[in-house]
């Protein structure tokens, strides 16, 4: 493609975008918190390592055109879906710090606040203070999930209709079937309805209408040991301790470190391997 062809691409693409968005205006940036910062450092850095493409590219672009492009790309950098991830990384970010912090290192190139060493150094120091905190909580959280996990299924075996096995696993026989007993070496067909002690559903297969088939060693401990307890056709309730589901690390963002699980779990067949 052509040079003038290049540029009138990116000209189309900066007259449809910059139409539909509103760029804030660069200049002085007074940093109110940590959260400006970062999101400064962010948009430096970008702009940094999109400015090393441009180095390799066979053409030339005013300044004019530069800065309305640059704006373009800015916006785009700090879409929805980048915009929830470095959220996820730092917290919070500031559109307008992360704009700014782009648009004076790709365009004006001003009395910048960082350079790309200070940049990733400050970020990684950021990031290494949200993680301790992060691992404090998380500690904090583990260890209070597993005293209410371990007060509930205390309490919970009370009941006589539960029963306890060795391992700490309590279910209740809901529907008893009388079919075939599952083996390490089958795959079982089921349904199942999953929440946490407070009643938050996680997962549910019910839920969604739909059966579930899956190895008896591919599962979570609680669910691998009771697949070889109940017959073909039955429904029980397990109430699963977190050593038997996923133990201190969890699962996605609703099963928190050490939580205890309840699951109505419908086994529908044994699938015997052949």
């Amino acid at each position: 493609m052509k040079v003038t062809n290049l540029l009138a691409a990116f000209t189309l693409i900066i007259m449809v975008l910059a139409s539909c968005t509103k760029v804030p205006n660069t200049g002085k940036m007074d940093f109110a918190d940590q959260t400006d910062s970062v999101s400064y450092a962010l948009g430096y850095l970008q702009a940094a390592n999109l400015k090393k493409q441009f180095d390799r590219w066979p053409l030339e672009v005013d300044s004019v055109a530069m800065r309305d492009f640059a704006k373009v790309m800015a916006k785009q950098e700090i879409n929805k879906a980048n915009l929830e991830h470095l959220k996820g990384m730092f917290n919070d970010i500031s559109e307008d710090a992360f704009m700014r912090g782009f648009l004076n290192e790709f365009v004006y190139n001003k009395n910048p606040y960082f350079t790309e060493m200070t940049a990733d150094v400050y970020l990684r120091k950021v990031m290494e203070e949200i993680r301790k905190v992060k691992d404090a909580e998380r500690a904090e959280k583990a260890a209070a999930n597993l005293t209410e996990g371990q007060k509930f299924l205390e309490e919970n075996g009370k009941r006589p209709e539960v029963k306890t096995t060795e391992s700490g696993l309590q279910y209740e026989v809901l529907e008893e079937g009388n079919g075939t007993v599952a083996t390490t070496s089958d795959r079982v067909k089921c349904q199942y309805h999953g929440t946490l002690l407070d009643g938050t559903v996680f997962d549910s297969s019910v839920e969604r209408k739909d059966t579930a088939q899956f190895a008896v060693t591919g599962v979570i401990k609680g669910w691998t040991e009771a697949l070889q307890l109940m017959p073909e056709g039955s429904k029980w309730r397990l109430y699963i301790p977190a050593d038997l589901a996923y133990g201190e690390r969890g699962s996605g963002a609703k099963i928190g470190p050490n939580a205890t699980l309840i699951f109505d779990l419908d086994l529908i067949e044994v699938v015997k391997k052949k």
